[in-house]
């Protein structure tokens, strides 16, 4: 039989539990805090594995062209649909175009992209780095004088970082013209009439912060892909749980970082 605890001693074991939790959390934040500093360093040393780096960039971006561009086809659908009986209550079918270009562009194109290339990018990276890390084929990389951060990491951050933004830009498009379509199910409106509103709406202040935002998304999913990756203990189990930590903690990332800009945008 488990052994019974009086109430003050099942508090102390919950505040210990708790008290390690949070020295976990600022542990691993610590050392991403240092992968990340270590990742800066060894992007500006030669050589540059140009090779790699195009054909990661061919991986997160053109492999997830197809379902970037459903997910967000998709959406511009049910925005539209969704919004269109309260605008027409008001007289305002007109401005959807607008309304849809600057919800897409400003905030729902950027995150929706990011948080899918952190389910498909960001935990193929956590568990392709954490098999290699299993079966230590990173340790033979390095006895075999072969920079295996460098390799592995960097070329894949800096992939994430560069397609994410296109991936984001191209998403906007897409939604847009899947809200063209829904207009056109109860309206008759023409291609140039939808994106002559829908671009007139929008400001350099809705287009500049959006790109730049995504940067920063793109450089934290593959960031934190790898980091998990190489965190990866001995045994297969890990190899999934990298694969799942690097989902989570980049999803959070990302609205904190979403959360952050949102601000800043609003300052300015």
């Amino acid at each position: 039989m488990p052994p019974s605890f009086n109430p003050y001693q099942r508090a102390k074991i919950h505040v210990t539990e708790k008290r390690g939790q949070l020295q976990r959390f600022f542990y691993g934040a610590g050392n991403l805090v240092v992968f990340a500093g270590r990742f800066f360093k060894e992007v500006v040393k030669p050589p540059y594995e140009w090779r790699e780096i195009l054909y990661q960039c061919y991986l997160v971006g053109y492999k997830s062209t197809f379902l970037i561009g459903l997910t967000s086809f998709i959406m511009g659908v049910v925005l539209t649909i969704q919004t269109r009986p309260s605008m027409a209550e008001f007289g305002a079918i007109s401005l959807i175009p607008g309304m849809i270009s600057v919800s897409v562009v400003r905030e729902i194109g950027p995150v929706i992209t990011a948080i899918i290339c952190c389910g498909k990018i960001g935990s193929r990276m956590g568990a392709e780095l954490g098999a290699m890390k299993v079966t230590e084929q990173i340790d033979a990389m390095e006895v075999s004088a072969i920079n295996p951060f460098h390799y592995l990491v960097v070329t894949r951050t800096l992939a994430t970082t560069l397609m994410i933004p296109l991936l984001a830009i191209l998403a906007d498009a897409i939604a847009m013209y899947g809200g063209f379509l829904a207009m056109n199910i109860h309206d008759t409106m023409t291609l140039r009439h939808f994106f002559v509103g829908a671009l007139g709406r929008l400001d350099f202040i809705d287009i500049l912060p959006a790109i730049i935002k995504t940067f920063f998304f793109g450089f934290v999913v593959g960031l934190i892909g790898c980091y998990n990756g190489y965190q990866a203990r001995r045994g297969t189990e890990s190899v999934g749980l990298s694969a799942n930590a690097a989902v989570v903690a980049s999803s959070v990332a990302v609205f904190i970082i979403d959360m952050l800009a949102a601000q800043i945008t609003d300052l300015l």
